[in-house]
């Protein structure tokens, strides 16, 4: 059964866990929202998923930015400022005595309550919804190592005319059909491309290749700005691994080195085939190269920071 890059290691401590709805801190299972709710009623609002590390929250102060970034690109007041959510972040982390990098964070913040199923914001009554749900999630360890199958699905990365994908909002119905699609097919994950047939993103991750020693990612036109997709590009840079953002088709892709993926939860990730093409069998020496870069990035980050 493909397990994908979000699969995680269960534990039994989840069933106990606080959550926090509004400030409030609240047992997982009387942990609730209105259905009137503009996440609930419309997927209106936005998100990060953050990782514990040592204690802290890795990269931050990039998560809050992107956050508040796209409530005020969607004309969506949060109603608290950043230290306030960092703050109240760490409230329930330390109420869950959660300590190590075994905890993962999911932020969410939707536009609130309406009154009434409608899509028009001005039907809100009240101050936006604001919930982080903590959890003892550590990723599988042999994620770093198994080489993840992926399927390239019809469903496309949009036009930022129709719905901008640089926006990590709440609406992700694209996202679920494509990883629908992909599961069927039996892969671990989705390959995307975007509108004129370029290689654009996975359904929760982003995608990279190694060819020749260069490392390719897409343009960035077509999918969200990650935090990790990011990060890999600047540690690779600064170890002189030529790294490059650009359009690549899927010709290139099958032909490639080497395949990964990247995100928040299992970080640096190797692709074994794509579309039934083998690219590798065995974890690559750039992808080992980069993961031990990017922990060792985190490690640099999570140093550097204070906590409230």
């Amino acid at each position: 059964m493909a397990k994908g890059t979000h699969h995680y290691v269960p534990d039994e401590r989840n069933a106990s866990v606080l959550i926090d709805v509004n400030g409030a801190h609240v047992p997982r299972d009387q942990a609730m929202v209105s259905v009137f709710d503009s996440g609930f009623m419309l997927g209106d609002g936005v998100w990060e998923g953050i990782r514990l590390h040592g204690g802290r929250l890795a990269f931050l102060d990039r998560h809050l930015k992107r956050l508040y970034r796209g409530a005020k690109a969607i004309h969506m007041d949060i109603g608290i400022s950043p230290q306030e959510m960092e703050r109240r972040l760490y409230a329930v982390l330390d109420a869950n005595d959660m300590t190590d990098e075994g905890a993962h964070v999911r932020l969410m913040v939707t536009r609130g309550v309406r009154s009434t199923p409608y899509q028009d914001p001005r039907v809100v009554v009240g101050d936006a919804t604001i919930v982080i749900i903590p959890e003892w999630k550590r990723a599988a360890p042999e994620t770093a190592t198994r080489m993840l199958d992926l399927f390239t699905v019809h469903v496309r990365r949009g036009d930022p005319a129709v719905q901008d994908p640089k926006l990590n909002s709440h609406s992700k119905l694209n996202c679920i059909t494509a990883c629908i699609q992909a599961a069927e097919a039996g892969a671990d994950e989705a390959l995307m491309l975007d509108p004129q047939g370029f290689v654009a993103t996975c359904n929760s991750t982003h995608f990279f290749i190694v060819r020749d020693g260069e490392v390719w990612t897409s343009s960035g036109d077509y999918c969200l700005d990650g935090i990790t997709r990011g990060i890999v590009l600047e540690i690779a840079r600064e170890a002189g691994i030529p790294a490059f953002e650009k359009n690549f088709s899927l010709t290139e892709v099958y032909g490639a080195d080497e395949a990964f993926t990247t995100g928040t939860f299992a970080g640096v990730a190797p692709v074994g085939t794509i579309d039934g093409r083998v690219i590798g069998t065995e974890r690559g020496a750039m992808v080992e190269r980069l993961q031990q870069l990017y922990l060792k990035r985190i490690g640099e980050d999570v140093a550097g920071q204070d906590r409230p």
